[in-house]
């Protein structure tokens, strides 16, 4: 089991039809988020399935795979990480070894940053290993991940709080939420807006208050994300304290 039997697998299910079409989704032409990214035109069905069956591949050889050109081979790659993580946090009691074995996976994908290089790989792979990680861990990695430069790692670190909003924990996704309102990027207002709505499906009451303190000077996507479920005469109020 090699990091190049996966590429065969996948290279053998390419579509340059469909490639094309994600490469333009994607957003990969010259100055755009996903600029210059290659796609082998694979849909997320077939990468999952695959990801399963090779979900005993060791890191070194995940390693490989998460450096390749090739969009859905990282992606590939970080389903690994995923299935492994899930596997390990099925058992009932983990022990040294298990708890060894995923604080190795999460840094493993921290150090990899660098490659998670759109949102798409962010979403699917971060909550499941950063953020069931740090649920009842330090997350002053967050913070740092949020002011970084890099906007594939402030995504990672508003994804992340999903895990704790989960919990009903909503302290750190509205710190970060609050760290961010400033971003000039739409795909972190998108993210954070997101949380906020993740956040007012357990407690609308919790993301009202943040949107009273802050509605007025957060971008309007982020603000539009927010407040998507709400009913439509409270969301046209905030709509129009916006305007």
């Amino acid at each position: 089991m090699s990091a190049s039997d996966v590429v065969k697998e996948l290279k053998a299910l390419k579509d340059p039809k469909k490639a094309n079409n994600l490469a333009w989704f994607f957003k990969t032409g010259k100055g755009e988020y996903g600029e210059g990214d290659k796609f082998l035109g694979i849909v997320m069905g077939d990468l999952r399935q695959i990801a399963k069956k090779y979900c005993d591949l060791p890191l070194t050889e995940v390693q490989k795979l998460v450096v390749n050109p090739y969009h859905e081979i990282r992606m590939a790659a970080l389903l690994v990480l995923v299935y492994k993580v899930t596997d390990l946090q099925k058992l009932r009691i983990l022990r040294t070894r298990e708890i060894d074995s995923l604080k190795q996976i999460y840094d493993f994908y921290l150090k990899n940053t660098k490659y998670i290089n759109n949102w798409d790989l962010v979403d699917v792979t971060t909550p499941q290993i950063v953020g069931n990680y740090l649920v009842n861990r330090d997350r002053k990695i967050l913070y740092k991940l949020a002011k970084s430069k890099s906007l594939w790692e402030k995504r990672i670190a508003v994804l992340a709080t999903f895990s704790f909003i989960k919990n009903r924990d909503f302290h750190d996704a509205l710190k970060i939420a609050e760290v961010l309102l400033n971003d000039n990027h739409d795909l972190i207002h998108k993210a954070v807006g997101w949380m906020l709505r993740e956040v007012g499906k357990r407690d609308p009451a919790e993301e009202r208050a943040f949107l009273d303190k802050h509605g007025l000077n957060m971008p309007r996507t982020m603000l539009r994300y927010a407040i998507e479920k709400f009913p439509e005469p409270m969301r046209q109020k905030y709509l129009k304290r916006k305007s």
